[in-house]
């Protein structure tokens, strides 16, 4: 079974290694939505794959690492496109779910991207 539980952030950005002119190339800021998922059994007497709560305890303290910073001063987020942070945020998470199989993150409600650890 597939379960999902999102989040959101508000944060700044600019993409250094843009072209001079583009849009991205000037600090500006978006609110994410990030939705993590996760797959396995359902748990024959709790009848979840995962207490919502313990999914929270994990990434809640990544997306409050994101929230209202200028992600181009984290260490690892230098040149932070959407592909970037979706990447950085797996990795942060990944370790204490094993039962991740994707993060999904938003940059708008019409952009966004799918990582999947590959």
């Amino acid at each position: 079974m597939l379960l999902f539980k999102e989040f959101t952030f508000d944060s700044a950005h600019f993409l250094p290694n843009v072209p001079e002119g583009h849009k991205c190339k000037e600090m500006h800021g978006h609110t994410y939505r990030l939705r993590v998922w996760l797959e396995g059994p359902l748990h024959p007497e709790l009848g979840w794959v995962m207490d919502f709560a313990d999914l929270k305890r994990v990434v809640k303290p990544v997306v409050a690492s994101l929230d209202h910073k200028c992600l181009n001063n984290l260490v690892g987020l230098e040149n932070p496109t959407c592909e970037r942070i979706a990447v950085y945020i797996w990795d942060q998470i990944k370790p204490h779910l094993s039962l991740l199989t994707k993060v999904e993150l938003h940059e708008t409600p019409t952009s966004g991207v799918i990582y999947d650890g590959k």
